[in-house]
């Protein structure tokens, strides 16, 4: 495709999804306010959180540890999308994966999916299916506090130097791209973890909610028509 097409092609897409991403983030606000009744979950998570926060702020930063995650994210969504992984370097600067597919899921994924809260919670699947009986809920809480927060600081750590990722898809584009994955993220997590929330009904909800913002969109336009 020619560059400037491409261009076009990735500013009508990020015209579309908008709504979509501010319908969702609607949506979110509306469950994570029903969801504050869940305070044992909520207090575990954000003390994670700040306890990765503290180290973010007062140790050196486990770059290589991120990077690593990084490229397997993006090696994970290749693979999920039929591509297979030529090869793979990793380093505290910097790494690279060469992939025999790539499309927009493929190069943004490791903005908005946080690798390390999915493995940590994958283990602790596996942990409750081996010891049905074990405890230690807060254990697992406090744990997703910590790799979200690693997650969201150096991500927006590495956002601060220019990405090929983000510069091929084109910035419109993998901003609102970027946005709506994390609003997702979210919106499939929080009815899971606080229990407060169906997860059937969030969808639901953030569908409603897109809904209302392309009504208002098309009043809008309605108006300004005449």
């Amino acid at each position: 495709m020619h560059p400037l097409l491409h261009r076009f092609s990735r500013w009508l897409l990020a015209l579309a999804l908008l709504p979509v991403a501010v319908g969702c983030t609607w949506a979110l606000l509306g469950i994570l306010l029903k969801s504050r009744a869940a305070v044992d979950f909520w207090l575990t998570l954000l003390g994670g959180g700040a306890c990765w926060l503290v180290v973010f702020l007062l140790l050196p930063k486990p770059m290589w540890v991120y990077v690593v995650g990084h490229e397997l994210t993006h090696a994970l969504c290749a693979w999920l999308c039929g591509g297979r992984v030529k090869s793979m370097k990793v380093g505290s600067a910097g790494g690279q994966v060469v992939l025999t597919k790539t499309n927009a899921l493929i190069a943004l994924a490791p903005y908005f999916l946080p690798l390390y809260s999915l493995l940590w919670a994958l283990i602790w699947l596996v942990v409750r299916l081996v010891s049905p009986g074990i405890g230690f809920t807060l254990v697992f809480h406090f744990g997703l506090g910590v790799t979200y927060a690693f997650h969201l600081t150096l991500t927006a750590q590495i956002l601060r130097v220019r990405q090929p990722d983000i510069i091929g898809e084109g910035r419109v584009f993998s901003a609102v791209v970027i946005w709506l994955g994390n609003v997702l993220t979210l919106l499939f997590a929080v009815p899971l973890l606080t229990d407060q929330y169906r997860l059937l009904d969030a969808l639901l909800l953030a569908v409603d909610r897109t809904g209302q913002v392309l009504h208002l969109l098309v009043r809008l336009v309605s108006r300004l028509s005449h």
